[in-house]
């Protein structure tokens, strides 16, 4: 009986052990190497070590990519635009919930350098890019369902601003949906997909009631995102 105990503590603590180093890097796994490391394990989970891996180098949330005055900045040319519009409840391919949105090609100077610092850090030295900024405002209740973007419209990157609420983004491989990865979006933060994690994998923005990250509750209020995206080539 001694034995059956100890043996069942051990598989316990091995299996709580999997489970951490799952949904963390730790210094010695392959997905923390790199100079993003010390900060990957604080915006990135998933169900499993080899998930994890599979997305390496192709998903991206850079933390307080701009600032309070930025956002600020940001929200107020938008907002004008956004609040003669209503939440819509439909949307032509079924993939958002409660949501409005608009596409600018014109920004302020303030903005404008904001937008050109993202296409610096996210997209390929002589990328071609879509002219219109998309900007898509969530209503608290809205939310974004598990799609993959048309490669009809859009390139190999697609980078945009979390504006108003932290949120979670989840992203499922098409060919395996019990696999799951979950970004940590923190307001004023910039996250990125490329290649395989945009074309193979699905991705949503949860809704509230769902919105959690490694076990914690992250409320998710109004949200607004900032996108920018490259041509197909």
């Amino acid at each position: 009986m001694k034995v059956l105990i100890r043996v069942a503590k051990q598989a316990q603590r091995t299996s709580l052990q999997h489970l951490i180093f799952s949904r963390f890097a730790s210094d010695s796994s392959p997905l923390a190497k790199g100079p993003e490391s010390t900060e990957e394990c604080k915006w990135l989970c998933g169900s499993s070590q080899e998930i994890l891996t599979a997305v390496r180098g192709q998903v991206e949330v850079r933390e307080n990519f701009i600032s309070e005055e930025e956002e600020d900045a940001i929200f107020k040319e938008v907002e004008p635009g956004l609040r003669k519009k209503r939440y819509e409840f439909d949307h032509w391919d079924d993939a958002i919930h409660g949501y409005k949105e608009t596409e600018r090609l014109q920004w302020g100077d303030a903005c404008e350098k904001v937008l050109r610092r993202v296409r610096e850090v996210a997209f390929p030295k002589g990328s071609p890019l879509l002219g219109p900024v998309h900007v898509l405002d969530l209503d608290k209740t809205g939310y974004i369902k598990p799609h993959v973007d048309s490669v009809k419209f859009c390139g190999s990157t697609i980078a945009g601003l979390n504006l108003l609420s932290d949120s979670i983004m989840r992203l499922v491989p098409e060919n395996n949906s019990t696999d799951w990865v979950h970004l940590l979006l923190s307001r004023r933060s910039l996250y990125i997909l490329r290649d395989d994690a945009r074309f193979k994998f699905t991705h949503e923005i949860l809704k509230d009631e769902e919105s959690f990250f490694s076990g914690q509750k992250v409320p998710r209020h109004r949200r607004i995102s900032v996108i920018c995206r490259n041509l197909p080539v």
